[in-house]
């Protein structure tokens, strides 16, 4: 029996709902991470929403038994993941934020459940990681072929060296943090979603993605170039698609810089009370919550 069949996703997949704001936000992690990447935002949107956090299924903060290799081979396999922990909670209606892979994951459950999203947020996101003759991905062939290499030969020391770039920033506070949650994965796991990731190419998908966007990208982040952003807008079929460039490097924004983050968030959302975060940041039961 699936997760899925006997609902127990939202356990498996360690949701959590905190605060008790009127409206409803929904924060999804990137490759690498789990939910605890929203550490330093967390308590601000605590303050003023619904926040619904969980953890990737790849993430080593979920019990790898869950992980099927068979299955989690394309982005639509998490989408309908999160369609189901949405389910599970009843949400009607939120904002969606969606780090890294969990961008264009959010993009495909748009467009199955099209009046479940208010807006998506794509924090540094892609629809395609790769480069070809017309489409500037970020990565050639070769850079890829050789990170599954060094992926399968010799994880800890491939993350050592991987978890600076990804950060992009003076921060060693971070990397540690990113080294962490990223050693925590189980290597074969590892390699599995970066090939899901790397291999997959999902811009035929955004003419069909109605639902409004708000893309933020960094300056200067190793998985994602400037132009993708620009790319994404002008295909997204939604109208109002806005791309916000934040001032920092990086592909880990939330943890390097946060208040530019929040202000890039407030000017999407609207303001909202940062100055006391209160009894907000009450956690609930995931299954006993209807929001």
């Amino acid at each position: 029996m699936s997760m899925k069949q006997s609902g127990l996703l939202s356990t498996a997949l360690n949701v959590k709902v905190i605060g008790s704001g009127n409206r409803v936000i929904v924060l999804s992690h990137g490759f690498g991470g789990d939910q605890s990447v929203w550490q330093s935002i967390l308590p601000y949107l605590a303050s003023n929403f619904k926040v619904v956090l969980f953890d990737m299924v790849f993430s080593g903060s979920v019990n790898p038994n869950h992980f099927d290799f068979d299955r989690y081979t394309s982005l639509s396999s998490y989408a309908t993941d999160l369609l189901t922990i949405l389910e599970e909670l009843e949400v009607e209606k939120c904002f969606y934020v969606g780090h890294s892979v969990s961008g264009m994951v959010g993009c495909i459950a748009s467009i199955q459940r099209p009046q479940l999203f208010e807006r998506l947020i794509l924090l540094c996101a892609s629809p395609r990681y790769l480069n070809d003759e017309s489409y500037q991905g970020g990565f050639d062939r070769e850079d890829v072929d050789r990170l599954y290499i060094a992926i399968e030969s010799d994880f800890a020391t491939w993350v050592s060296g991987f978890a600076p770039l990804v950060v992009g920033a003076d921060e060693p506070s971070v990397v540690k943090e990113f080294t962490r949650t990223m050693m925590s994965m189980k290597p074969e796991i590892a390699l599995a979603i970066a090939k899901t990731i790397f291999e997959s190419d999902v811009r035929n998908i955004l003419s069909d993605v109605k639902t409004p966007c708000s893309i933020i990208q960094t300056t200067k982040d190793i998985a994602v170039p400037l132009s993708v952003p620009y790319y994404m807008q002008c295909n997204l079929a939604g109208g109002n698609n806005t791309v916000n460039i934040l001032d920092t490097n990086g592909h880990l924004p939330q943890l390097t810089s946060p208040a530019l983050l929040l202000q890039a968030f407030k000017n999407i959302l609207g303001s909202w009370d940062d100055s006391s975060f209160g009894d907000s940041q009450v956690l609930l039961e995931p299954t006993s919550v209807r929001i």
